[in-house]
């Protein structure tokens, strides 16, 4: 099976800070990678170096087998790199199905303009609607964006990458901020997604519960190395990596584990 997306020696500087340093990971389809590590290990950075919003002081990304090193993020997405932002990342003045409507409209090719396209807005606004109701926002179809709770926006930015179709999917702390009562969509939205063994996720995320649930890898990141990678139950074991990169004792897991 081939790589959906490969980084090699992955390095960004910041003057005299080694942000991300050499990290080479292969990520092959129909898995989910869980990348963990404490604040300010290289995460985001890492994230933004692979979807093209920060330039790489050297090493190289590929997709598909394609060097896309060079590529600007927009390129990027063309060629299968859905990115969630930690932030959200929508069209605030534009109501919820318009936003889903441009992802569409972007996926075919047609541009971002809302009136030029009669003769297709029938076949966009069913499509629309359809991940609306995935997302459980059909009620809010015609709220502007801006106007949207948290949450609400947060499962907004998944059906934009959902309507985009990507190869990839990287999401960056999608549950941040979300009431508990509010987790369970995104959550749930992440599994249909895993079951299409023809994409690769790629996810950022703190709770280790959602780490435990999810992923099929863990890579950890410290001071922007690759401080582990390997099966979630083997990463998660490792004394080392509980103690000085999740900010846990091993004690304290093999506790929780009984407590099972």
């Amino acid at each position: 099976m081939s790589f959906s997306l490969e980084t090699r020696d992955l390095t960004i500087r910041f003057g005299g800070h080694v942000a991300v340093d050499a990290v080479s990971c292969a990520f092959r389809p129909g898995t989910l990678t869980a990348i963990v590590g404490p604040n300010g290990a290289g995460k985001t950075t890492y994230f933004n170096l692979i979807s093209g919003q920060l330039k790489a002081s050297s090493g190289r990304v590929f997709v598909g087998g394609d060097d896309i090193t060079s590529l600007p993020a927009p390129e990027r997405t063309k060629r299968g790199l859905g990115r969630a932002f930690q932030l959200t990342n929508l069209f605030p003045n534009l109501s919820v199905m318009e936003n889903i409507r441009l992802a569409i409209q972007a996926r075919r090719g047609m541009g971002l303009n809302l009136w030029s396209i009669w003769s297709n807005h029938r076949a966009l606004i069913a499509e629309a609607e359809a991940i609306l109701e995935r997302i459980a926002l059909t009620a809010r179809r015609d709220a502007p964006a801006a106007s949207l709770p948290h949450g609400d926006q947060r499962k907004l930015e998944v059906g934009i990458l959902i309507a985009l179709e990507p190869t990839v999917f990287m999401f960056d702390e999608p549950t941040a901020g979300m009431s508990v009562d509010e987790v369970p969509v995104i959550l749930d939205l992440i599994r249909e997604i895993k079951r299409d063994m023809t994409k690769t996720i790629l996810l950022v995320e703190h709770k280790m519960d959602v780490v435990r649930e999810l992923s099929d890898r863990i890579i950890v990141l410290h001071n922007g190395k690759l401080a582990a990678d390997g099966e979630p139950a083997e990463v998660i074991a490792s004394p080392v990596v509980q103690q000085a990169y999740l900010g846990m004792a091993a004690e304290d897991e093999e506790e929780a584990e009984a407590a099972r």
